[in-house]
């Protein structure tokens, strides 16, 4: 399609291309986004589920959503859009992955540059002594929950709970790429979630190329977007980097 050709071209000439991702980009890879019919909220009441002071009054029960969610996630493999940002990377056409996926399938897709602003579920930290360890299908098995080798303490998965604060390297990171980058292209993210939310106004704000690829329109369309796209990321982003002559696997 024409649209697709005038993404490519954007993409080689401005090049410094960096990509903003949420839920919807994991969708097409087994993972349901968190919110909508199918979504985990329906099922688990955040702020009893995913608010670390709950995390904190009983781990136990929590661990009863963290671990249907590791399952899911240790299911999942990458969509044909995640294969796609890896194949930009390996051509040199994206600076990076800001990321607010907890799933780590950008890395798998081979992103090697992935900002991970809400932290990733495959990795277990323990907030008394900070031990980290793997997320495995052995962890999900661990009853009443996992518990840290060296304190014996309740492990958590690493990632950013209600209440808790984005690590302030990944939100540094991200507002780097963000306020320097020539080319943002948003995918699969509501823009609900702040301040995650704030990457793309500051993007705009330099001067980039909004380029969106969502379902439906978000608050970033009829504000900072240059061109969106409704629909699949895993049809529209390999359909982009076919014009860039990029295959992904």
């Amino acid at each position: 399609m024409e649209i697709y050709e005038e993404i490519a071209r954007i993409i080689k000439q401005k090049k410094h291309v960096v990509a903003f991702t949420g839920a919807g980009i994991s969708v097409d890879a087994g993972i349901p986004a968190f919110r909508g019919g199918q979504g985990l909220w329906e099922k688990y009441d955040p702020m009893e589920y995913a608010e670390i002071d709950a995390f904190h009054r009983d781990p136990e029960k929590v661990w009863a959503m963290l671990r249907e969610m590791g399952d899911v996630i240790l299911r999942a493999e990458p969509s044909p859009a995640h294969r796609a940002l890896g194949a930009m990377e390996a051509a040199g056409l994206l600076d990076g992955v800001i990321t607010q996926n907890v799933d780590g399938l950008h890395q798998v897709a081979g992103n090697s540059n992935v900002i991970e602003y809400h932290g990733n579920h495959m990795r277990l930290v323990c907030e008394n002594c900070s031990a980290r360890s793997p997320f495995t299908i052995e962890s999900t098995k661990v009853l009443p929950f996992p518990r840290c080798d060296r304190c014996g303490q309740p492990l958590k998965p690493d990632v950013v709970f209600f209440g808790e604060q984005i690590p302030p390297g990944a939100m540094i990171a991200a507002n780097h790429h963000a306020s320097t980058c020539a080319v943002l292209i948003i995918i699969g993210t509501s823009g609900a979630v702040y301040p995650a939310a704030d990457i793309p106004f500051i993007a705009k704000s330099k001067g980039a190329t909004v380029v969106e690829i969502n379902v439906s329109p978000t608050p970033f369309t009829s504000s900072v977007t240059d061109h969106f796209f409704s629909g699949s990321a895993s049809a529209i982003l390999p359909a982009i980097i076919g014009e860039l002559g990029l295959k992904s696997e």
